[in-house]
């Protein structure tokens, strides 16, 4: 694995979560696995076990000279990590933070021909090599077009696609920055021109164009991305090359989520004692000072971001309120005007007994979040899968959520889906407004009130689901296999 991040020692986001779960799983079915990383001065140190320097005169070419680095080694979680330090003014990856510099685009290409500088160094070779998102989607380039001429000529490229909004789009100079000294061959159309920006490059791009097999994070995602708007431009393209592209559900780590084995939460409890949510409901509301009501609780954890919908957030929390609910939020923005604003919101509910918003993130209060809310809201624009809906399942927290990505791989609508009752776990709604928010909202709150025996059932049927990395895993070593023969 070759990868910008990896939970818990280097995470923004769900590509970390899935980096180290996948891993975690080939381990479990026999299969040796490595992960490359960036040694980000910021990383989580703590986490990481037996930590020692393994190379200390790798030379990396870029531009007309070699930046010397250090390789270092440690355990994260049992996974066996390298940490690429390149020693350089420039401070790649010594910034304090892990994205958000202007220079992004080289600070990662820069690393990926340091990981395979590093491979070829350490005589690795191995089947596949498994890269991820924009940050390592020149690896594939740089394997074919010179380190297969070195000698690395055994290992297949697996590319995933983990969020399209972010492409990696630069400008040529990043071509004689590590080595891909042919700007004529590669400002082509067929290979990492940007199809929007003709003077422009896409490390995405090159990912895609080059890599053995593309995957993406669920089977919806793929083909929005295949056919709508969401592929930012990256369509015709993967149009060209769908014969080798694919969808495959992420999968989330059962021994971080799980009810009955959770450390966070007060109560324990499972499908055969459900009764449990309720003493994790009631610490909730001690916890937030929220008023012990027989009202269902509505919660959202997440990033607050337009991707996410936050409007439609805002409008469920008065939704909520107006309609006999209670609403606890948990989540923070990187962008200043979202997160000014659900700060005056908070102030603005600061008195009311039936709503906590907390801007910002805690792992713990997370866990009770997901044990003690009634119903999850996830109304995103996009969500190429989502890790939120399949938590909440997990815990009997009922998600309603908007049709799109892989939100719609795995909640089944109570009422109108085409799955038998016993499969259909949450609420779903289409149109990215009020009134499509409303008419699922409507319907889960409806059903807690009225039919509390019909709501337990869509508790059990979301408790009952298998969103392990088990399929997901065997999924990515069919494709291994498959690449691997050609």
């Amino acid at each position: 694995m070759i990868a910008s991040e990896c939970a818990p020692v280097a995470k923004v986001g769900g590509l970390a979560d899935v980096v180290y779960g996948l891993c975690h799983e080939l381990e479990i079915r026999g299969h040796d696995v490595e992960i490359i990383l960036p040694k980000y001065d910021c990383m989580r140190y703590d986490q990481v076990y037996g930590f020692w320097k393994v190379f200390d005169d790798l030379w990396v070419p870029f531009y007309n000279q070699s930046v010397h680095c250090s390789v270092f080694f440690g355990f994260v979680h049992g996974r066996k990590c390298f940490f690429i330090e390149p020693h350089s003014e420039r401070h790649f990856f010594n910034r304090g933070i892990f994205y958000g510099h202007h220079d992004d685009p080289e600070r990662f290409a820069f690393f990926c021909r340091a990981a395979l500088e590093f491979m070829l160094r350490a005589n690795k070779h191995p089947d596949i090599i498994h890269c991820h998102d924009w940050q390592t989607g020149i690896v594939p380039v740089l394997l074919f077009d010179i380190y297969k001429h070195l000698g690395m000529t055994h290992p297949r490229v697996c590319y995933t696609l983990h969020n399209l909004k972010h492409q990696g789009v630069t400008g040529e100079f990043i071509l004689r920055e590590t080595g891909l000294n042919r700007p004529d061959y590669y400002f082509h159309p067929d290979r990492l021109q940007d199809n929007f920006n003709r003077s422009a490059i896409n490390l995405m791009k090159g990912g895609i164009v080059y890599s053995n097999f593309v995957t993406t994070v669920s089977p919806t995602y793929a083909w929005e991305i295949m056919h709508t708007d969401l592929s930012y431009g990256l369509g015709r393209t993967l149009q060209v090359h769908h014969r080798k592209v694919g969808g495959i559900l992420n999968g989330i780590d059962y021994d971080v989520w799980n009810p009955e084995t959770d450390s966070h939460i007060p109560q324990r409890y499972g499908i055969a004692s459900p009764e449990g949510k309720y003493a994790n409901k009631e610490a909730l509301r001690h916890r937030l000072l929220l008023r012990q009501d027989y009202k269902p609780v509505v919660a959202y954890v997440g990033r607050l971001d337009h991707q996410k919908g936050v409007d439609l957030i805002r409008d469920g929390i008065f939704y909520s309120l107006a309609n006999g609910c209670q609403f606890v939020l948990l989540g923070s923005s990187t962008e200043a005007g979202i997160n000014h604003y659900f700060w005056h919101l908070k102030n603005q509910l600061n008195d009311n007994p039936g709503c906590h918003l907390e801007i910002g993130y805690n792992e713990e209060l997370a866990h009770l979040i997901y044990a003690g809310s009634d119903m999850m809201l996830v109304p995103s624009l996009f969500e190429p899968c989502g890790l939120t809906q399949m938590i909440a399942l997990k815990y009997g927290t009922v998600p309603v959520v908007r049709a799109t990505g892989g939100l719609k791989d795995t909640v089944f609508d109570a009422d109108y889906s085409h799955k038998p009752p016993q499969e259909r776990n949450g609420y779903v709604f289409h149109d990215f407004n009020y009134r499509g928010l409303e008419s699922a909202m409507r319907r889960a709150v409806g059903r807690w009130y009225s039919y509390p025996h019909l709501f337990r059932e869509l508790m059990i049927n979301g408790m009952r689901c298998d969103y392990s990395w088990n399929h997901p895993g065997q999924h990515y070593l069919n494709i291994y296999e498959y690449i691997r023969d050609r």
